[in-house]
């Protein structure tokens, strides 16, 4: 008898074939003047459709959501046919896929944006991280802060974007409201200080966050929409006063959108899980109606003891997918992974992108 990692699951519209996620992995290999993906990206997500689901690489849903050399976008007809050709061979696989739409907000550099133009963000206040330009790892440049009255053209972008999507033949969407990046930003104390309807409370800091899960969810259906969080994590040079309170307000607003999942990163992005005094994401998680897809430091067997317990639906697998396009059938059945080369993470052509080995071919 398979266990229930193993067996299908439906999330909202999503008819997965097994509960294993292939989570968005950034991998900087796209045209960086159109946004197009190419052959490359067609057999690498083809290889991963084992997957009950997969993420795809977080894909800027305008010119101005753009924070890194090489990342793909879902703003142009022409990306958006460029995408068909993966989704085509993904579902000719029998596997499903969704676009992880994305806005950096100030987690970018003048050099990426469209003119030279400063990054955007809820205020002007710099990351004081770093971000992968023509030029290496560079500090990410001063941000300005968004005016009220351009909210509704961002807000607009993503529902395009979705709308995209679907042309591009994909099963649904995932919001990237995670890891520092324009939604994030609003929500958390760190980087609004807005004096707004959009900063301040919590309810006005959430506001673009719902406001966006409600464009995208009216305009391809709930359970065509997922939506990434990430409560604790300092990603990118973001933290919250009181993630709690923040996370404790927004995740039970979702349960009218009737979304396909909410994707939560569990503890600190690709780091550890350990978490402060009073913070929990299991009570995060009891506030949310829907299927609940865990993420962060996963192997098999905590991911079987997770299903089995009820403490989450799906989980999402990230580097080991890089180096395993069969990882689901190596989770099955035991087997050994294969080492991810590092150096090959960000950029590059097919070495270490679609020539890891399966064990087939082993």
């Amino acid at each position: 008898m398979s266990h229930p990692l193993f067996s299908p699951f439906d999330a909202g519209d999503l008819h997965l074939s097994n509960r294993i996620v292939m989570a968005p992995l950034t991998r900087n290999r796209a045209d960086n003047d159109t946004g197009e993906v190419n052959d490359l990206h067609v057999e690498y997500y083809r290889q991963r459709a084992g997957a009950g689901l997969i993420i795809t690489e977080a894909t800027q849903i305008s010119p101005e959501g753009k924070g890194y050399i090489s990342t793909p976008g879902i703003h142009t007809e022409a990306q958006a046919e460029a995408w068909k050709k993966v989704t085509d061979a993904v579902h000719a696989e029998g596997g499903k896929i969704v676009v992880q739409l994305w806005h950096v907000g100030r987690i970018s550099h003048t050099s990426l944006q469209p003119n030279g133009q400063k990054p955007v963000a809820p205020s002007a206040i710099a990351a004081d991280v770093k971000t992968f330009t023509a030029n290496g790892f560079e500090d990410t440049s001063e941000p300005r802060a968004l005016a009220l009255e351009e909210l509704p053209r961002l807000i607009d972008d993503y529902r395009h974007a979705a709308h995209l999507a679907m042309k591009a033949g994909f099963d649904g969407v995932e919001i990237h409201g995670a890891n520092g990046y324009l939604l994030d930003q609003f929500l958390k104390t760190g980087s609004n200080k807005r004096d707004d309807a959009f900063g301040g409370a919590v309810e006005n800091r959430a506001r673009l966050l719902l406001d966006v899960v409600e464009a995208v969810s009216h305009a391809i259906g709930g359970g065509k929409t997922g939506l990434r969080l990430s409560p604790f994590s300092p990603a990118n040079g973001i933290d919250d006063a009181n993630p709690m309170e923040t996370f404790g307000y927004v995740i039970p607003k979702l349960n009218r959108f009737n979304l396909a999942y909410l994707h939560m990163v569990e503890g600190a992005t690709g780091g550890s899980r350990e978490l402060a005094e009073g913070e929990s994401v299991a009570k995060l998680r009891q506030l949310f109606d829907g299927a609940y897809m865990a993420n962060n430091g996963y192997d098999r067997d905590l991911a079987m003891e997770t299903v089995d317990s009820g403490a989450a639906d799906l989980v999402a697998f990230g580097r080991p997918f890089i180096s395993n396009p069969d990882l689901v059938k190596r989770l099955e059945t035991g087997a050994a992974l294969n080492e991810g080369d590092r150096d090959t993470f960000y950029g590059g052509g097919a070495k270490g992108f679609t020539d890891y080995p399966t064990l087939d071919a082993a």
